[in-house]
């Protein structure tokens, strides 16, 4: 009996020891803490290894008050040897429960992990965990054994649950595996991409000008609500440029001050005279608020000896060109934008003859917008208010060409408009019909006299206040035409308009500060108004024709055509009167019957996009402006072409016609390894635009790059050549992970957590 005995119950039947020296890893889809019962629970497909144990189970409840833990919902367990034994519920004890604590490895659904000494989980919702290690990329080995992607190891990592923001104390930087750059402490909002651009991290380039820059940032002091980063630079053409900057958080926003600056030892590398001094640099201020729930205040201000500054030493600008103070308020109904603007000019301003005092402060800035829905059948009501108040010191006017342009006019100029507008949708027998009629005010006033510069004077108006009042009215019908057959849908819209502007000014805004663009093409064919701001405004009757077509496969690839053409009946055309700002010149709206305009996008096998537009001269048929573009993404290559015309227009001051065809090319020649080049053409000058090549790691998690480039005689840079490299931490799979209602998410590494 005892021979039998020992023969139905092996030796080593659940009998041997917990190996501590062999690894642990607890993985579960989410990690919760129930944080008013003091539970911690670890749910879906649970899978403990410990000690050459395995565990499986539904879901481990830790019962912190208790010390509990059990592992729920066929439970398994499997010993070293390989016997399974199965129970609804196995409590875990002693060693096994210390196992789970201590010596952790957390695999999210993400594939990211992270390994600890110790972890715990206090009531002030914060995960501590000591001697630890956080890869997004798990393992970071490859199918081929290789190392990839990066790592970030730290004495101590918490995270905050509250919120997802997460510290380390001396954290040590790891890229393929090898450590690479320590710091005393780091705090980051999250491990999202957005939080990892946070991550201080070096940069190369090079410039004929400043020769070789090499950047190192790091944090001289980190917290959750404060950082301090130092940006020591060598220039090997310029010598040594010194960055701080001063990042502060608060409950309901943040601000950051960044200051940086040298002194050359070449200032005569540079041709532009205010850069040509021996110390140069800039003050940058920024900040953002939210004081109240539904509205956002913020600020931003740049100082600097020289508006070149950012391009030559490859610096971020960031929001340097407008100084502002705003207030923003936004809701599904409603929105209103607020702001003081002072308008800063960047890069070699001499080149196109440029001056600061020539730029205008805006006081105020103003926009309102409300939308009011009606009954059912009734439709809905727009209103809408904008003030634009522009101080200008001296004039700003140029001439291209021998075509004069006044860009904005000395002194003091104020427009204010406001519209009310109402439309609604009705069906007749298939026909989509869009009544919308609205009314527009307007009150404006010039005044010459407060400039203090007038040494440049182009043709102002004369010092006068205006008001007026715009009776609008308009029909939009379209009969849209669908059919389906052979796995594809076709869709035909022939689409038809009438609008009426009873404008009693064709420059309702006396001085045009925000209405100098108008570009015909196929996007605001069917616009009621394409001038980009109020003080200009289409007048007389318009009628716009045209239509759209549409291919639908019903796989994501797709055919879609829009075109058509606009004719003015009756009243002004503004486009064709004569401005000092040359709006309208050349557009084809300037025409009573206007250019037609053809749009084509597409997408076909999944791997070709390709878009165009074309801009036809009716009546000389000819070409007036055409853009085609085409990209290509496959296993061996990826490409993209694309090509651009605009004939002359010497009334506009373009005596030569822009043409230019330019093609990139990207080419992966081992796992992760991918060479790239671009190249652009000049046609009508027969020289080179732009040139240039690369050379890119990036193995989903880490990404290094190097590109030179060099530009042509024609380019808005001419012949200039630039060296760059790009450093890039990314999250896994390039996820970006936020908050999601009213639970917060815990950011990559431990799923989910939050307070039900």
């Amino acid at each position: 009996m005892p021979a039998s005995a020992q023969m139905l119950v092996p030796e080593n039947f659940f009998n041997a020891p917990i190996d501590p020296a062999a690894p642990t890893a607890v993985e579960a889809d989410e990690l919760v803490f129930d944080s008013v019962n003091n539970i911690i629970s670890a749910r879906g497909d649970v899978v403990l290894r410990l000690g050459g144990y395995t565990i499986t189970g539904n879901e481990l409840v830790y019962r912190r008050a208790t010390g509990d833990m059990d592992v729920v919902g066929d439970a398994t367990v499997t010993d070293p040897a390989g016997n399974v034994t199965a129970s609804p519920t196995i409590s875990l004890t002693g060693g096994m429960k210390r196992a789970v604590l201590n010596t952790m490895t957390i695999t999210a659904y993400d594939g990211s992990r992270i390994t600890a000494d110790s972890a715990d989980f206090d009531r002030e919702l914060e995960t501590i965990l000591t001697n630890a290690q956080y890869a997004p990329c798990g393992e970071c080995i490859d199918e081929e054994g290789r190392r990839i992607g990066w790592s970030i190891s730290a004495a101590r990592i918490v995270q905050n649950n509250e919120d997802g923001s997460i510290s380390f104390e001396q954290p040590t930087l790891a890229l393929l595996g090898v450590p690479v750059a320590w710091l005393p402490y780091l705090w980051l909002p999250d491990l999202s991409n957005e939080g990892l651009d946070r991550v201080p991290k070096p940069s190369i380039g090079y410039t004929e000008q400043i020769g070789l820059k090499a950047e190192v940032s790091f944090s001289a002091y980190s917290s959750r609500w404060t950082d301090i980063i130092l940006t020591p630079t060598l220039l090997t053409n310029q010598g040594f440029l010194m960055g701080a900057e001063w990042v502060q958080r608060f409950d309901n926003g943040s601000m950051r001050i960044k200051a940086s600056g040298l002194y050359q030892f070449n200032p005569d590398a540079f041709t532009f005279p205010d850069a040509r001094r021996e110390w140069r640099g800039a003050i940058q201020a920024q900040g953002e608020f939210v004081p109240v729930e539904e509205w956002t205040a913020g600020f931003a201000y740049a100082t600097f000896t020289d508006s070149a500054y950012f391009k030559d030493y490859l610096l971020e600008p960031r929001r340097a060109g407008i100084n502002e103070v705003y207030a923003t308020h936004l809701t599904e109904d409603t929105f209103v934008d607020a702001r003081v603007q002072q308008y800063n000019l960047l890069g070699d301003t001499e080149r196109f003859n440029q001056r600061q005092d020539e730029q205008g402060i805006a006081f105020p800035n103003l926009r309102v917008e409300r939308t009011f829905d009606l009954p059912p059948g009734a439709g809905r009501i727009d209103v809408e208010a904008k003030m634009l108040n522009i101080y200008r010191a001296r004039e700003h006017t140029t001439t291209v060409n021998g075509i004069p342009y006044d860009l904005g006019y000395g002194g003091t100029r104020l427009h204010g408009m406001t519209q009310a507008s109402w439309q609604n949708q009705l069906i007749f027998g298939g026909a989509v019909v869009t009544p919308f009629a609205g009314v527009r005010l307007d009150a404006a006033s010039y005044d010459r006299s407060s400039a203090t510069d007038l040494s440049n004077p182009g043709i102002p108006p004369a010092n006068q206040v205006l008001l007026g009042a715009t009776p609008i009215a308009a029909l939009d019908v379209r009969y849209p035409l669908a059919a389906y057959g052979n796995g594809v849908t076709h869709l035909i819209e022939p689409i038809a308009q009438l609008v009426y502007r009873g404008a009693s000014s064709t420059q309702p805004g006396i001085t045009n500060e925000d209405s100098q663009s108008v570009f015909f093409d196929d996007s605001n064919l069917f616009s009621y108004n394409r001038f980009t701001g109020i003080d200009r405004q289409e007048t007389g009757l318009r009628a716009n024709l045209g239509g759209r077509y549409l291919l639908d496969f019903n796989d994501g690839n797709y055919l879609e055509l829009i075109g058509g053409q606009s004719f003015q009946l009756a009243g002004t055309n503004v486009f064709a009167e004569p401005n000092r700002q040359q709006v309208g010149v050349a557009s084809g709206l300037d025409l009573a019957s206007s250019y037609a305009v053809l749009g084509a996008y597409g997408v076909l096998a999944d791997t070709v996009k390709a878009g165009g537009k074309v801009q036809l001269d009716t009546g000389t048929i000819d070409i007036a402006r055409a853009s085609l573009g085409a990209t290509y993404s496959g296993d061996l290559f990826s490409a993209g072409v694309s090509y651009r015309y605009a004939r002359a227009t010497p009334a506009a001051g373009n005596i030569r016609a822009q043409h230019e065809l330019g093609g990139e090319l990207t080419v992966p020649f081992a796992d992760y390894w991918s060479a790239t080049g671009q190249a652009y053409w000049d046609l009508s000058a027969n020289s080179f635009l732009l040139a240039g090549a690369g050379l890119t790691y990036d193995d989903g998690y880490l990404s290094v790059g190097g590109s030179a480039v060099r530009t042509g005689p024609t380019h808005t840079s001419p012949n200039d050549t630039r060296f760059l490299a790009s450093f890039r931490l990314k999250a896994p799979a390039g996820l970006d992970i936020g908050y999601s209602g009213a639970v917060p998410v815990v950011q990559d590494w431990l799923k989910r957590a939050g307070t039900p």
